[in-house]
């Protein structure tokens, strides 16, 4: 079973940075991929960013340019930068981890952008 908590959820203002962290109970570089989603309040669950085994990165429209994944797998943690965040961004983001044909989610964390 793979936990994941994600951290660095919060208040910001439109055109401010945030960083969100995802900290798996596994060794991510098995994994086939790790992504983030958001669900905003009377949406569906979006794919934000996705990044697979081989390092390879893939993004909705509405964030290129501006959000970028990342990992460490020493510490076995994927990141979300967020900048230039738009109070359309604002929603609950969910880490997730997919190893095979299995999908793993973290709690969830809010970002709420105000402008």
């Amino acid at each position: 079973q793979v936990q994941l908590v994600e951290s660095g959820g919060g208040l910001v203002q439109a055109g401010e940075p945030l960083r969100l962290s995802c900290a798996a109970s596994g060794s991510i570089y098995s994994f086939t991929a790790m992504g983030w989603y958001r669900q905003a309040p009377g949406k569906q669950r979006e794919l934000v960013a996705r990044i697979s085994n081989g390092g390879s990165t893939n993004y909705a429209d509405s964030v290129k340019g501006r959000f970028t994944i990342s990992r460490d797998t020493a510490k076995n943690t994927v990141y979300l930068q967020m900048n230039g965040l738009k109070p359309e961004d604002t929603g609950v983001y969910y880490c997730n981890a997919l190893i095979w044909t299995s999908n793993y989610w973290g709690q969830g964390t809010q970002v709420t952008v105000s402008s």
